[in-house]
């Protein structure tokens, strides 16, 4: 597995189990459960290792089923005696289960989730786990349910007051099945863990030993135990990532000699003094540290992140132009071809008075417009070119190209990236995200970059206000949405599925689309989501641009990449079911002109609180922080990040403490150890590979 560390190579008796060895072979597995462990990315003795709990459950913390109190978040462990599926007026199917322990009963209810009816069973012992409320009496409304033991009579593994590991499972295959497995092999496995982390770095972290952290990971006599254990763990990760960032940065500091770029402040004085409006000081302080850059010896390798609607473009222009003025070529790469229309037009505008029209490369252009862009390129007549993918074919030349700039570099891989890059001999990079990172992300994902940050917005912005509505007030929400349209306005409508399933009581895009189209005949609605081919979804989303179409049904895939001035209106139906940061990156679409902007979350069910304190913040940065505390960084890192770094045990921001001793042992070790080749360091080299291997790359280098 991708967290577990390098293997210890000692001789061992024959039959004896190593680390390497296939889980088959491992005594209690065979081949039919091995199979089932493979889902899990089980496939050796060290995955099942390094399988660890995601959870625990601790006698001392379960409530019992009598004393769960309207209004409050609990966990309860009871036997089911009674179970069905509720129908409502709605046409609503409830799933409901009456659990009893020694104090009472409680009734469960899982509205929406029928489909249980046949996984939960009566005389089953669960754990369930959410808020109480009241509806005909109290109901625990289960977020969360565990089954702990089955109906056959097997006791309460809680029964004892111990604390129980909950770990990942799958179908067949459930985590009591692995946690006796692990329990079976966990002192023969851990006895063949080594530590990698020399003795005395470890004491000067306050570390136990890596095998003591397994044990205590595994088979905790406290949470804090468990704790301890999880600790020694994330710091290993983010160790590791650290080594790696760090070492990144080294060599491409010692590598990216590039073009030095003089400050002649023509084309950028002539900009400026064509912007109707001033720069503001976060811009001013980007292009100071962006200009620095390009004006060193080094290649520049920095990302520019900037909040929702604070003139990314606009400085990404000034340095594109400083590359112009000294006779070199800039590229701006887009992930869509509506994006990059969009950056066309925008900079098309800027640059008019400078007598300079940017180039634009398209897929979707005929063969004949697309040599025509890639000769003016070739020849160096084409100074300022905006495109997609298309950019980095191999048909594409520059005859100087001194700048790329990257959009939403997120959503293109490394490969894509070093395409571009790579058509040029030396140029400078700067990448663009719209995503506010908080800084212990920043530094996990993004510390081999320079980073630039801008917070606030432009004048001439319209103001956006947020409200949060219950579902009950669907009515006068449709009306107000239908009122902006009668002015001439346009409104995005966002709901979280495609398509209604029985699985979950959502509203769906195409219903939607379907029932606004028949309420509203004199409106054009459209629809977009993830299952339409690109050209469909970028043609409706074009019409919306122009006007064609008043109110755009979609699901997230309008996160970024349009820009509709004169949209005034969000509506996000079941807000409850996105990121705070996902909900700011759809509320970033409306607000794009002079006029005041609507964003309305449509809300029913748990959840106000959080919705309410998103409601009130406009900076993204702070959002960032509220959703990495609330979701976790595996969560943020892994589905967003195309090729990103995930953290399996590093929780941020409450393990911020770590990743800073982390940094700064890193840091020291890579200034003493470059290639981390001393005997005492190549433990610590083999586990960064063996988690990371692109720092095979970056190891291998002395």
């Amino acid at each position: 597995m991708p967290n577990a560390p390098a293997p210890r190579s000692t001789n061992r008796a024959p039959g004896a189990p190593r680390l390497d060895m296939p889980v088959k072979f491992l005594k209690g597995i065979g081949e039919r459960r091995a199979e089932q462990l493979e889902r899990l990315g089980i496939r050796t003795a060290r995955d099942l290792l390094w399988h660890l709990p995601h959870r625990y459950v601790d006698a001392s913390s379960v409530t019992p089923l009598v004393r769960a109190e309207v209004g409050q978040e609990v966990a309860c462990v009871g036997r089911v005696v009674a179970k069905g599926v509720l129908p409502t007026r709605r046409g609503l199917r409830i799933f409901h289960a009456v659990l009893r322990d020694d104090s009472g009963v409680l009734e469960c209810v899982w509205p929406g989730q029928a489909f249980l009816d046949r996984t939960i069973a009566v005389g089953q012992t669960l754990l369930v786990s959410g808020p109480v409320r009241f509806y005909h009496g109290r109901q625990l409304a289960p977020r969360e349910y565990v089954v702990l033991a089955d109906a056959e009579g097997e006791a309460d593994p809680l029964g004892s007051g111990k604390v129980l590991p909950v770990y990942p499972a799958t179908e067949g295959l459930s985590h009591r099945i692995i946690r006796s497995l692990v329990e079976r092999h966990l002192e023969a496995l851990v006895a063949l863990s080594d530590d990698p982390l020399p003795a005395p770095l470890r004491r000067e972290a306050g570390l136990p030993l890596l095998p003591d952290a397994l044990r205590a990971v595994h088979r905790p006599a406290s949470i804090r135990e468990a704790e301890q254990g999880r600790r020694r763990l994330a710091f290993d990760e983010l160790l590791d990532l650290q080594l790696m960032l760090i070492r990144a940065r080294t060599i491409a500091k010692r590598q990216r000699l590039g073009v030095a770029f003089e400050v002649k402040r023509d084309l950028t004085t002539r900009l400026k003094r064509s912007l109707p409006w001033e720069l503001t000081p976060d811009q001013q302080r980007a292009l100071r540290e962006i200009t620095g850059d390009m004006t060193a010896g080094e290649r520049m390798h920095r990302l520019l992140m900037g909040d929702v609607g604070t003139g990314k473009t606009v400085v990404a222009l000034f340095a594109m132009l400083l590359a112009v003025e000294n006779d070199f070529q800039a590229a701006l790469m887009a992930p869509t071809e509506l994006l990059a229309e969009q950056h066309a037009v925008t900079l098309g505008r800027l640059l008019e008075p400078l007598a300079i029209r940017p180039e634009l490369l398209l897929g979707r252009q005929t063969a004949a417009e697309k040599n025509a862009v890639r000769g003016r390129l070739a020849t160096g007549q084409a100074r300022v070119v905006v495109g997609t993918h298309a950019l980095m074919q191999e048909s594409v030349s520059f005859h100087r190209l001194g700048l790329v700039v990257i959009d939403e570099q997120h959503r293109f891989g490394v490969e894509q990236r070093a395409a571009l890059i790579g058509k040029g001999a030396a140029p400078d990079v700067l990448l663009l995200t719209a995503t506010p990172i908080p800084r212990s992300l920043a530094l996990t994902h993004y510390g081999d970059l320079d980073v630039s940050t801008l917070r606030e917005r432009p004048p001439g912005r319209g103001s956006v206000r947020t409200g949060v509505r219950a579902a009950s007030q669907r009515e006068k929400v449709l009306k107000f949405v239908r009122h902006e349209c009668g002015r001439g306005r346009q409104a995005y409508v966002v709901l979280p599925v495609i398509e209604e399933s029985e699985r979950a009581d959502l509203r769906a895009a195409t219903t939607m689309a379907q029932a606004l189209a028949a309420r509203w005949p004199e409106l054009a609605v459209g629809l977009v989501h993830g299952r339409l081919k690109p050209d469909e979804r970028d043609a409706t989303m074009r019409r919306f641009r122009t006007g064609e179409i008043q109110v755009l049904v979609a699901t997230t895939v309008i996160e970024v990449g349009i820009d509709v001035a004169n949209a005034s209106v969000m509506l996000v139906e079941h807000p409850e079911r996105f990121g705070l940061a996902q909900l700011h990156q759809l509320r970033g679409r409306i607000g794009r002109g002079a006029e005041e902007s609507y964003c309305i979350l449509l809300a029913d069910g748990p959840g106000m609180d959080r919705l309410r304190a998103f409601a009130a913040t406009q900076d993204g940065f702070r959002i960032a922080e509220l959703d990495l505390a609330e979701r976790g960084m595996g969560d943020l890192i892994g589905a967003r990040q195309s090729g990103g770094f995930e953290l399996r045990h590093a929780r941020l921001p409450v393990d911020d403490d770590l990743l800073a001793r982390a940094r700064e042992l890193a840091t020291r070790l890579i200034a003493a150890d470059p290639a981390l080749q001393r005997s005492e360091h190549q433990p610590l080299r083999e586990r960064a590979i063996s988690r990371y291997p692109r720092a095979v790359e970056l190891f291998r280098v002395g």
